[in-house]
């Protein structure tokens, strides 16, 4: 009994201290609200729909917390300003999901954790990084994270641009399904959340 309370403590501690992470990762990308905290919700959303095992969504949850530890990591002010990134900052960010999977290491993440995070930003037509993953190459929880993270992005109101609506937000998913996004995903993340009324 003594041992799984000491677990349970020890579980709680480690939740609270990623949480906190994501928080401070929130605050310097300057989200209004707890984006990564509505990451971690949509794709556990979306990954009950597919039947992902229970340390599958574990992990999803984990790396949806800190999907973008990379940035905060890297402390460029760019990510922070308006206007559009020069190519030297483009290819510059374009570190941020490896710098994010060795700083998720660092936190004790476990290694589906981490790898979901480097593979965050891989597109189903191998357009992505930071290894042009594509299609089934990308594993279904990095998918799933790609689309929640896009979605929760496209609705929150950025340096760069203002939020976009809820119909919005579904016409540039179902935009980028086959290009960008994994179709099944998109359409699943279509389903379960209402349209805009």
């Amino acid at each position: 009994m003594l041992g799984s309370t000491k677990r349970e403590q020890n579980r709680v501690e480690s939740e609270d201290a990623l949480l906190q992470l994501a928080i401070a990762t929130d605050k310097f990308e300057q989200y209004q609200k707890p984006h990564a905290s509505q990451i971690a919700a949509i794709a556990d959303e979306v990954a009950r729909s597919f039947n992902l095992a229970p340390q599958d969504r574990s992990s999803l949850r984990v790396a949806a917390l800190l999907h973008d530890l990379g940035e905060a990591a890297m402390d460029r002010q760019y990510i922070q300003r308006a206007g559009t990134l020069t190519d030297e900052e483009r290819i510059d960010l374009a570190r941020h999901p490896v710098i994010g999977e060795q700083e998720a290491a660092q936190v004790g993440a476990d290694r589906a954790a981490q790898l979901l995070i480097r593979w965050h930003h891989e597109w189903w037509n191998g357009s992505g990084y930071p290894d042009a993953l594509r299609r089934d190459e990308i594993p279904l929880g990095a998918r799933i994270l790609r689309v929640a993270d896009s979605y929760a992005a496209l609705i929150e109101k950025r340096p760069f641009r203002p939020a976009l609506s809820e119909a919005e937000a579904r016409r540039e998913l179902a935009n980028w399904a086959g290009i960008e996004l994994d179709p099944r995903v998109v359409n699943t993340l279509l389903s379960l959340r209402p349209p805009e009324a």
